[in-house]
């Protein structure tokens, strides 16, 4: 669960408190090294931890925490997911070079959220679903899930990630994508429904 906006560390928080600050990040920093988690794709992961990445945003939060106070219109997670997915992008054009700067480029600033990879969304899907000691079954569930994820529509991918993995209430979801609440819903819904083969093809067999 996000911290509520009546928590009373938040309103400590937004009074300026310091201290109140250390402990909301602490207490978020897993729900963000998810969030990185599921975004790193292959090649990156081979660079970078998903913790460091969290690390490097949360330092930034404390640098411009002042300058959250003074003018963001952004609630506290919002805003540090934010700065987690600018850290990413960082993370990106350091790690993986101008190939990747270069397509940020083309397609444009407002296009380098950093969106979801299904390979990293699949191994976490079959890690949930499986132990470490069932090899070939963990295999054919991340293949499976893997080939569902990639015939979705990329937002409903969004929408089902920050829905069903990061655990995010449909108006959340909606916010950071930019898109109204019952479109939210209706595409969450829609990504279940194509999605559910795929469950059923893991379900064990009688």
């Amino acid at each position: 669960m996000l911290p509520d906006e009546t928590d009373e560390r938040l309103l400590r928080v937004a009074a300026g408190d310091r201290d109140a600050l250390a402990q909301v990040l602490r207490e978020l920093e897993p729900r963000l090294v998810r969030m990185v988690d599921l975004r790193l794709e292959p090649a990156l992961r081979r660079r970078v931890e998903p913790r460091d990445v969290v690390q490097d945003a949360l330092l930034e939060a404390t640098r411009r925490f002042d300058e959250w106070l003074a003018a963001s219109t952004y609630p506290l997670h919002v805003w540090l997911r934010l700065l987690t997915g600018q850290a990413l992008v960082v993370a990106r054009r350091t790690h993986l070079g101008t190939q990747k700067r270069d397509a940020a480029r083309e397609r444009g600033a407002a296009d380098e959220r950093p969106n979801v990879s299904t390979a990293s969304v699949a191994e976490f899907f079959a890690a949930s679903q499986t132990s470490p000691s069932q090899a070939a079954t963990r295999e054919e569930a991340r293949a499976i899930v893997l080939g569902a994820l990639d015939e979705l529509d990329e937002l409903d991918r969004e929408v089902l990630v920050l829905r069903q993995f990061e655990e995010l209430s449909n108006e959340e979801a909606a916010a950071e994508l930019g898109i109204e609440p019952a479109a939210a819903s209706k595409r969450f819904s829609r990504a279940l429904q194509r999605l559910r083969p795929a469950l059923r093809a893991l379900e064990p067999r009688g």
